[in-house]
């Protein structure tokens, strides 16, 4: 059947600047730049990864939306049509990668932050100590302390954060080695973690297990004792933001001798994790594996719970801390992603925001708000919105898609086909070896840096000098152009309203 679908993108070179040097058809991973006697782009492969433009070395090529791609209407959209001529194609399901791109509300955008001024000064960040430390796990009601002024009470085990910001769960297999590598050398640097996600730990990054969190989930691709005890934190995955409700697959072209070995599968076998853990189908069930796992490691990690966003998420969020879990993280629907069906990425799931203030609120009124950390992600784009979440109650951030943009990543949403051009979602050596995992780490360092010090800056207006204080402050927090229901499922006020 000949295709109807148009070119999304159409690849300019200007010749008379173009010296045929064939760079860019040697960096250009899907096969949309050519050369028959001169550069010639095959515009229905461009997918806009920007790799050919950035490492022309005469800035001969450009990169535009094809202005003929289809008539607009308001109601049946140029994208409608495009993923309707897709399945009259194929008659298959449409994948994508990375996260909602519809332009639903975003909430961060619509809150802004308090600042102090005359009755309550501001404090200079650059002159005055500022604290970003705080500590993932469960907090005792109350503390003890002996005659000497010993703690005497026993502390569930805790992981130190040195930034209140964690990079996602990603796994070897939707990412690549040298993007683990990078994930967790950074991670090392900056005092903080990053997550394996569900496909096992790789040798190579074991040397950074003290700044790891390793992954339980439904497919338990890698998990062994020795898998959970090479860790800070152990999770078990329920559910993921940009999918909820639904398993992961890893196509059997990406598991090749490396995967195999660390996610204990046949080499060439899709990795399928199914939608349900088949051993839990209750909260009762749930508490199960939280304390098989606790005894594994002789219950010195924090254990973690993940769950996606959904309209239920306060009531299952407490059950998650009743059944014995020391961290919740809350993925929202906005969260990045591998690949995943368009129609589950796109409609199902509620935003991080709403969820996290329910989740916040919900653990609160029933008195069990200590018993375990809160983590949320699901496009956290910036320092504001990390200064925001802890302000509506989260101990600390996940970044996953920010993480990738630091070292390269351009958004074309084609992870799920493996060629990945930035060497990042991809397992194809060629391409791979583009990432400099020591160059990528010294990237995400860099942000993790700077948004240190953005957050700092924004404490000092707030005359607080540790993030601690801020966590659960709603009041700092003021909404701008949301309804009254909205503000109300956030608990804070709208601008304009003071104390």
């Amino acid at each position: 059947m000949e295709s109807q679908l148009p070119a999304e993108f159409v690849v300019n070179v200007d010749h008379e600047k173009c010296r045929r040097c064939k760079r860019c058809v040697i960096n250009c991973s899907f096969g949309a730049i050519e050369f028959k006697d001169k550069v010639t782009p095959n515009n229905r492969q461009c997918v806009a990864c920007h790799r050919c433009a950035t490492f022309c070395p005469e800035n001969a090529i450009t990169i535009t939306e094809n202005p003929l791609d289809y008539k607009y209407g308001y109601n049946w959209t140029p994208e409608i049509r495009k993923n309707i001529l897709k399945q009259a194609e194929s008659g298959g399901i449409i994948l994508t990668g990375m996260g909602n791109p519809k332009p639903y509300p975003i909430y961060w955008d619509h809150m802004l932050i308090d600042a102090c001024q005359v009755t309550n000064p501001s404090i200079d960040p650059l002159r005055e100590p500022m604290e970003l430390r705080t500590y993932l796990g469960a907090k005792p009601d109350s503390l003890e302390f002996d005659g000497n002024v010993s703690l005497k009470t026993e502390l569930a085990p805790q992981v130190k954060l040195d930034i209140p910001i964690v990079f996602a769960a990603m796994s070897y297999g939707a990412i690549s080695l040298n993007a683990h590598k990078a994930l967790a050398m950074a991670a090392t640097r900056m005092g903080t973690l990053m997550n394996t996600g569900e496909g096992g730990l790789h040798e190579d990054i074991a040397p950074y297990a003290d700044r790891i969190i390793v992954q339980v989930a439904s497919g338990r691709f890698g998990v062994t004792s020795k898998y959970l005890n090479r860790s800070a934190a152990v999770e078990i995955k329920i559910g993921q933001g940009a999918k909820p409700g639904i398993g992961g697959h890893l196509p059997g072209e990406k598991v090749g001798e490396d995967i195999s070995k660390t996610r204990m599968i046949p080499v060439g076998t899709d990795a399928l994790s199914p939608a349900p853990h088949h051993d839990i189908y209750s909260i009762e069930d749930l508490s199960q594996l939280i304390y098989a796992i606790k005894e594994a490691t002789d219950y010195k990690k924090p254990v973690s719970v993940k769950i996606a966003a959904v309209h239920n998420v306060a009531a299952i969020a407490s059950g998650i801390v009743r059944a014995g879990a020391d961290i919740v993280m809350l993925d929202g629907f906005r969260g990045g992603t591998g690949a995943a069906p368009m129609v589950i990425r796109d409609h199902v799931g509620i935003p991080i925001e709403l969820a996290l203030a329910a989740v916040d609120e919900r653990l609160r009124q029933e008195g069990i708000r200590n018993r375990a950390s809160i983590l949320v992600g699901g496009s956290i784009r910036q320092s504001a919105d990390v200064v925001k979440a802890i302000a509506l109650g989260a101990d600390a951030c996940v970044i996953g898609t920010a993480s990738l943009i630091a070292m390269g990543c351009r958004v074309c949403q084609k992870c799920y086909t493996g060629n990945c051009a930035w060497g990042i979602a991809t397992q194809k050596p060629e391409l791979v070896r583009r990432l400099n995992p020591e160059l990528a780490a010294d990237r995400l360092c860099n942000l993790l840096t700077a948004w240190g010090h953005e957050i700092q800056e924004v404490l000092g207006s707030l005359g607080i000098n540790a993030i601690e204080s801020l966590r659960g402050s709603r009041e700092r927090l003021r909404g701008v152009g949301l309804p009254q229901e909205t503000l109300d499922i956030l608990g804070i006020k709208h601008a304009g309203i003071g104390q």
